[in-house]
Order: structure tokens, then C-alpha cells, then sequence
């Protein structure tokens, strides 16, 4: 029986360059270490105007009714400049049992872990009653629209229903198992247009300056906490990310003014409720006298819970079975693909720390990737001893 090294198989994907859309390099070296265990093996690619063609994979191994997925993403985000690294970003370089390379963290390592732990898993029960998948995007680092979303909907289409699901990102803060993701806040984008009267600089009383409208409504916007939090949730947070007049005159006082927002919030709202809250306090600002307007950015997406307590239970009794502690619960940070996940079944995350990733010189411990492999592994083996 094939077993997998996860250090080798990091260091494989890592070779494999797939910076986002160009996943097939990484998916081609996923397949080679899948196919010898026993999954059938799919590569559907997704489209749609004004996005890049992504290939992505799903895999699939067993019978019964309990249908367990593994989720993650092979595409990872540009190295920067090259010659900045230690090693060469696509190199997978052993140095002092630390990996090397682009998606060390964040999240070829965790898929190796993955693989790995299945390898070792069906090694000693051949005979799971269940079944067992790999759900796998080329473009969570991108517009994330032909990934997940669609291989999920593929999937469905197919006859896989899904029991639950556990994504690698890298949710651990300090060290590998101390903290498990049960949902992701919500996240809200937009623009506000401040709406003026263009002028010269030297005749302000014949021009109406957008800016300084602009900034009333921000004060208006942030003056007062969306809330205090919730039992499960951090406080919400709306934080201004740019503010552009695209005016390079000094002599113009600009006609509109422009500020993006990204707003994280938790379960006191929804993408609606929270729209309406930002639009009541930009009118109660404005008072009549600011015209002004809001324009969504990226897609929004709703906060999410997991509610499965046998899932959260099985993936927090692994992380304790193998490091003597028992994770925290987390919904903190940004968001992932869970949140698509979600929509098909209770959704759980746990990866590696995150510290490097998406930096020059993303590292790994190679003790790291072993030691999530054996969490894994633990965690199979809990979920797949209650489908007996």
C-alpha cells in the first residue's frame, strides 16, 4: 500500500508553479499521488466571460452514506521579486527542516498533509465504510468565480452529497493545532461617491469641493461601532482601504470624491441589513445636502457558523489526541472558500500558522507538516469510526 510522505509531496507541489489561474502544473502532481491510492480522478475546467479559464480536481474513493471532503486550493499568489528569496520560490528547498517556496503555507503544505494522512488512514482500514473526497480549486488566490463555487455545484450534479467538510487553510496562530475555524465573519465592499461641483482652487465660493463632503460622510459612517460582537463573533469592523479625487491639478477643487470601504461583520447582520445600516447613517450624514451614492465592490458574502458539534468535536478531539491540547474556536480573520462550502454542509478549517504565508522566504517546519498529517489522520479516523 502506497504510504506519502508529506515533506516530499510539499516539496513536489511547491516545484509545480501555479500561480493563480495556471493550476495544472500542481493538479498534475496532485493526481500522480491520488490515483495510486484509489480515487478516481477529475480535472473539469470553468469559464465565464470576462474571468480566466481555471482547472480544478475532485477526487473520490469509497462507498456509503457519509461523504467526507477534504477542501483546498493548489494556485498560489506571485513570488515578487525573485531575487529576494533565500531560495528560489519554486525551488521546495530543504534548509535546516524548514520548506521553502511559494504555497509552503498557504496551501501546498497542507494538501500534502492531507494526502498524506489518507495514505497512512487507508494503510491500516482499507475497508472504511464511507466515502472520501478531494475537493480542489486553482483560483482561491483569484476572482475565486470559475474555483469552488462551481466545482461544488459540479459535483452535486453528479450525485456527491456532502456530510461535511474540513478546508487547510492556515488557521494555526502559534503553533499547528491551536485554533480550528468554525465560521468566517461576513464581508462587505463598496464604494461612496461624494458628488460636488468642480472649481478653481483661487474661487471655492463657485465650487462645491467633494472632499470635504466626502469626509462628512466617513465621520457619519464611522463615528459609531456597527456592535459590541457577538457569543461566537468579534465585533464587526468597516475600515476605509482608499480615498481618490483622480484629480493631479492644484488649482481644481474636484467635482467627486471617492472612498472604498471593506466591512467584516459578524452574525448581528447580513450583507442586506448591513447595506441598509450603512446607507441610513451616509443619509443621516449627508442631511439633505451631500449628494452621494454607493457602489458594491467584490461580491459580498455572508457570516457563517458551523453547527455539526460531532464534526467540531472529531476535528478538536485529533488536534488533542496529538498535541495534548485541545484547539480554540475560532471565526476570526478573513474569509475562504468555506464560504462556499457551507452551503452544501457543516463546514470546519484547520491548517498550518500562517505567519510566512503570502510573504518572501513562506516557510514551513517540515515537523509542522508532520504533525498536521498525524491531526488529520486522527480526525479520519474519528469521522469514519462513526460510519461503521
Amino acid at each position: 500500500m502506497t504510504v506519502i510522505d508529506p515533506v516530499q509531496l510539499a516539496r513536489d507541489l511547491i516545484r509545480a508553479p501555479s500561480v493563480t489561474p495556471e493550476a495544472a502544473p500542481a493538479l498534475d502532481v496532485l493526481e500522480a499521488a491520488l490515483k495510486p491510492l484509489g480515487f478516481a480522478v477529475d480535472r473539469p475546467v470553468f469559464s465565464e466571460v470576462g474571468t480566466p479559464d481555471v482547472e480544478n480536481l475532485f477526487a473520490v474513493i469509497g462507498e456509503g452514506d457519509y461523504h467526507l471532503t477534504f477542501a483546498g486550493h493548489v494556485d498560489v499568489v506571485p513570488p515578487g521579486e525573485e531575487a529576494a528569496w533565500r531560495h528560489p520560490p519554486f525551488s521546495g528547498a530543504l534548509d535546516e527542516n524548514l520548506v521553502y517556496g511559494r504555497g509552503a503555507v498557504d496551501m501546498k503544505g497542507a494538501i500534502a498533509a492531507m494526502v498524506a494522512a489518507f495514505s497512512r488512514f487507508k494503510a491500516r482500514r482499507s475497508d472504511f465504510s464511507g466515502r472520501f473526497s478531494f475537493l480542489i480549486t486553482g483560483d482561491e488566490e483569484g476572482p475565486g468565480i470559475n474555483g469552488t463555487t462551481k466545482l461544488l455545484d459540479w459535483a452535486k450534479a453528479r450525485g456527491h452529497e456532502f456530510s461535511g467538510a474540513l478546508v487547510g487553510e492556515p488557521t494555526s496562530a502559534d503553533w499547528v493545532g491551536d485554533q480550528v475555524k468554525i465560521g468566517r465573519r461576513g464581508s462587505f465592499s463598496a464604494t461612496i461617491v461624494a458628488h460636488g461641483r468642480q472649481g478653481h482652487a483661487a474661487y471655492p465660493h463657485l465650487a462645491e469641493n467633494a472632499v470635504m463632503r466626502l469626509m462628512t460622510l466617513l465621520e457619519g459612517l464611522t463615528a459609531t461601532p456597527l456592535d459590541e460582537g457577538s457569543a461566537h463573533f468579534e465585533p464587526s469592523t468597516l475600515e476605509v482601504v482608499d480615498v481618490a479625487t483622480g484629480n493631479s491639478a492644484w488649482n481644481v477643487i474636484p467635482g467627486e470624491a471617492r472612498a472604498r470601504f471593506n466591512s467584516r461583520f459578524n452574525d448581528c447582520w447580513t450583507r442586506t441589513s448591513l447595506r441598509a445600516e450603512i446607507e441610513r447613517r451616509l443619509s443621516e450624514a449627508a442631511k439633505g445636502e451631500i449628494h452621494w451614492s454607493l457602489e458594491e465592490g467584490q461580491p459580498p458574502s455572508d457570516s457563517f457558523l458551523a453547527r455539526d458539534e460531532a464534526l467540531i468535536g472529531s476535528l478538536s478531539g485529533a488536534v488533542s489526541a496529538i498535541v495534548g491540547s485541545r484547539p480554540r474556536l475560532s471565526t476570526g480573520g478573513g474569509t475562504s472558500d468555506a464560504r462556499f462550502i457551507k452551503d452544501f454542509c457543516p463546514v470546519v478549517e484547520l491548517g498550518l500558522v500562517g505567519a510566512t504565508m503570502h510573504q518572501t522566504d513562506e516557510r514551513v517546519p517540515a515537523a509542522d507538516l508532520e504533525e498536521l498529517t498525524r491531526i488529520y489522520e486522527a480526525f479520519l479516523d474519528s469521522i469514519f469510526a462513526r460510519t461503521q
